[in-house]
């Protein structure tokens, strides 16, 4: 005969168990971390290229040591990419291969017609090592609702990091948004032509922040948005940029404010050449405002045919609005030096209020051309 006791135990033992399997139940549709350590050979790219396609939903893909890439490393979506920190985790492009990336959204590596879903990406450094491969840029991101923050970008034959609604294909462009994103606390440096840029033929990379990050040495501009609506671009030091420091086509409710600019335009260019501090395009609805920006030319104004305008905005259609204050303006005293430039451009007029500016040592503080109505604030 059972007795009661050994009864009682038996049936707390069964309890126990289906708890425990209902417990594993649960925990197996958790997020999962996925560890790869890369050992600085050429089989990196393959070892975490496997680990991302064998990953879920959800995962965290943790990357360690120096990984030396053969291939580019195509980011899954629904997923995040984290670093141990700039130092302990790089991912350098090999000798001689030429990617077009070193890490690219999916979206745009199967040349989709939607956008990718959201990637974090965190924690890392990526060299595309410029002095040994041509044609490629650190980051192509084609998802919304990205995050990319705390990283390093050098060396990049390209752009340091882009933003596009075109496919790896050059022609498949989006047919769905691609939104919300946020870039903050990351040092893009050396490009060979842009730091950051949003290539975008349509209209989808729009609402993105770009906050609190620093762009040096780039061939090209330092920031170039192609398309500039809805977005914030706070507090970034750019400087040594070989064309414009911070440009952006289509502003449409775009912010540009508190940036720090130190020498643009030292590519020289020519006579037909405009090389702009912080230059807007900016749309004829809605309205845009660019204050609290400090633009130098510390070394002066380099000796060219150019003209150098140190902030400076233009309409694309109907009438512009637009506010430019508290900026301060310390230009280097070249011939084709303007502090301050207002234009109606291809627009029907341009309403701006200009207030609390300081223009120090440019030759033409401020030009207002026809068409332009400076209004009052209130």
């Amino acid at each position: 005969a059972i007795s009661a006791m050994a009864m009682s135990a038996a049936c707390l033992t069964a309890f126990s168990l289906l708890c425990l399997l209902a417990l594993i139940s649960v925990r197996g549709g958790e997020a999962a971390v996925v560890d790869v350590s890369c050992e600085n050979s050429l089989g990196d790219a393959e070892l975490l290229n496997s680990a991302i396609n064998g990953s879920s939903k959800g995962d965290s893909i943790a990357i360690h040591g120096v990984c030396l890439l053969s291939s580019t490393i195509v980011l899954h979506g629904d997923r995040s990419y984290l670093g141990d920190s700039r130092t302990g985790t790089v991912l350098k492009q090999a000798d001689g291969v030429n990617l077009p990336a070193v890490l690219a959204s999916d979206s745009w590596a199967s040349n989709s017609s939607y956008t990718g879903a959201p990637v974090r990406i965190a924690h890392l450094t990526v060299r595309g090592n410029g002095e040994n491969n041509n044609g490629t840029t650190g980051l192509i991101i084609r998802s919304w609702m990205t995050v990319i923050e705390d990283i390093l970008v050098a060396g990049c034959p390209e752009d340091g990091l882009r933003l596009t609604n075109l496919a790896s294909d050059g022609t498949t462009g989006l047919l769905t948004s691609q939104v919300n994103g946020h870039i903050s606390n990351c040092f893009v440096e050396k490009s060979g032509r842009h730091g950051i840029y949003v290539l975008d033929t349509g209209n989808s990379v729009t609402d993105w922040s770009l906050l609190d990050c620093w762009v040096a040495n780039s061939g090209g501009s330092g920031i170039l948005l192609d398309n500039a609506a809805g977005w914030q671009v706070r507090g970034n030091h750019i400087y040594g940029v070989g064309d414009h420091a911070l440009f952006g086509k289509r502003c449409y409710a775009t912010a540009f404010a508190g940036n720090y600019i130190e020498d643009f335009g030292g590519s020289l260019g020519d006579a037909q050449d405009s090389w702009f501090g912080i230059g807007c395009t900016v749309q004829g609805t809605a309205g845009s405002i660019i204050a609290d920006n400090k633009v130098f030319q510390l070394r002066g104004s380099p000796v060219s045919p150019a003209r150098y305008v140190y902030i400076g905005i233009e309409v694309n259609y109907g009438v512009g609005v637009a506010n430019v204050a508290n900026n301060l303006v310390r230009g280097g005293n070249g011939p084709n030096d303007t502090g301050l430039l207002f234009q109606v451009g291809g627009g029907d007029g341009l309403d701006v209020l200009t207030s609390a500016n300081n223009v120090q040592n440019a030759t033409n503080p401020r030009k207002v051309g026809p068409g332009v109505n400076l209004v009052q604030g209130w």
